[in-house]
């Protein structure tokens, strides 16, 4: 969310960020906010001073009626000023519930205006317009055929999404034996490679409350992903990035104690509204998953060195697998309302022979700050919003599939990396069942 006093300044500036992210329609938002904070400000203003004046009333009359006391005529002068303080009681009344409307109506619509994007952010109406930045590791393409994910599965005996139709309809999937182990795996890898790496392993809440949801993420992502819980004011989390930004919410945290780095498990809950083509079946797009994931919060001007260091984690990570990956920086119009920047880490499918996306990271600058009240005491006493960051670790469902494609054996077999026989037992292949 950007800063009104911004907006009143920068008009232009904030119209053709809307331009650029291809939001015409919202154009005429930033001359009503414009309009609105300038209402506001006026009845702020004349409440302002009815209040100072309702001081000096007041005395006045208390002066009036002590003087009435030796002097009669001193109390029809008091009388009107006493109508006058009515008067002005009145129109304060009205001031003040003025007040409150216009700011409820200028909230509305500054929750909707775009963030301001980073200068290096590609120009482009939607996904197709991203742009790939580099390639890490050879993206190699067996001489034998590669399965659909599940195939390869359910010769381990590994997935059973018949089961999971019945229980819980479709989207779910009961993972079984050594792929449900491999799964675990994964996450329990991921934990440790982000505290080798001076994360703060956390587990947070699994729901959370609305303001917190309107604090961390737009509402056209609100309303495609999250789940209520009926009669609470609890949503179950999408990614447990909303609960660890959420941990921070009306807090003022000393400057010595940032940068704020945290890792987390924890299931994922979404909509995942809208028909998906044949590749976004299985295991790829479904109502519930698990994940790793990281955040920052930290000073503003430090936030674009660590978006830059974590998108190369992941990177790291998926490297340490065997598994190729590709960096995309994400265009102007593939960008969700509150970030600033983003780039997603796409891995290497074997089977399509082409890229798929695995991670995202992005920097989201002030905006969940400003929405959450998170601030910062800085060294000469003032406050200031900090800047805030996140990035997939893994997300096991999408791992899962770019690791059995790329570590499939002619034989049918999985190689177990070095880096993840630890947690899989010193096992160093998946052996098929069938």
């Amino acid at each position: 969310m950007l800063d009104i006093r911004f907006v009143r300044e920068n008009p232009e500036i904030v119209k053709e960020n809307i331009r650029k992210k291809f939001q015409n329609a919202k154009l005429p938002l930033v001359d009503e906010a414009i309009a609105l904070d300038a209402e506001k400000r006026a009845a702020e203003s004349e409440a302002n001073e009815l209040r100072a004046s309702r001081n000096q009333l007041s005395k006045k009359v208390g002066m009036l009626m002590g003087q009435a006391k030796k002097d009669p005529s001193k109390l029809a002068e008091a009388e009107e000023v006493k109508a006058q303080v009515k008067a002005n009681a009145a129109r304060l009344a009205q001031l003040e519930e003025m007040e409150v409307k216009l700011a409820e109506q200028l909230q509305q619509i500054m929750m909707v205006l775009p963030n301001i994007i980073d200068p290096s952010v590609p120009i482009g109406e939607d996904d197709s317009c991203n742009v790939e930045v580099e390639r890490f590791g050879e993206a190699v393409t067996p001489d034998f055929e590669v399965p659909y994910h599940t195939e390869i599965m359910e010769r381990f005996d590994g997935i059973d999404m018949d089961a999971a139709g019945r229980v819980s309809g479709n989207g779910f999937y009961y993972l079984m034996g050594d792929i449900a182990r491999l799964h675990s795996a994964m996450t329990a890898y991921a934990r440790d490679f982000m505290i080798n790496k001076g994360f703060t392993y956390c587990i947070p809440p699994f729901m959370i409350r609305g303001n917190v949801v309107t604090g961390v993420m737009s509402f056209a992502e609100m309303d495609a992903m999250m789940y209520k819980i009926e009669g609470e004011d609890l949503y179950l989390i999408g990614t447990s990035e909303h609960s660890m930004i959420g941990k921070f919410i009306d807090q003022i945290l000393p400057e010595d104690k940032l940068p704020q780095t945290l890792t987390s498990y924890s299931p994922c809950f979404r909509k995942e509204k809208g028909a998906h083509g044949i590749e976004e079946r299985g295991v790829y797009r479904i109502h519930q998953f698990e994940k790793q994931e990281m955040i920052v919060v930290c000073k503003p001007e430090d936030s674009m060195k660590w978006y830059e260091q974590m998108w190369r984690y992941s990177v790291e990570l998926f490297r340490s697998l065997d598994i190729p990956v590709r960096q995309l920086d994400c265009c102007s119009g593939d960008l969700a309302d509150l970030k600033v920047k983003s780039c997603d880490i796409e891995a290497w499918s074997p089977r399509q022979q082409k890229y798929f996306e695995v991670c995202s990271c992005s920097n989201l600058g002030d905006a969940q700050s400003r929405r959450l009240k998170i601030r910062v005491k800085g060294e000469n006493g003032k406050t200031y919003l900090p800047h805030t960051l996140n990035n997939t670790v893994v997300a096991p469902p999408r791992m899962l599939i770019a690791f059995l494609e790329n570590n499939l054996c002619a034989d049918g077999s999985v190689k177990i990396p070095e880096a993840l026989r630890p947690y899989m037992g010193g096992c160093e292949k998946l052996i098929p069942k069938k």
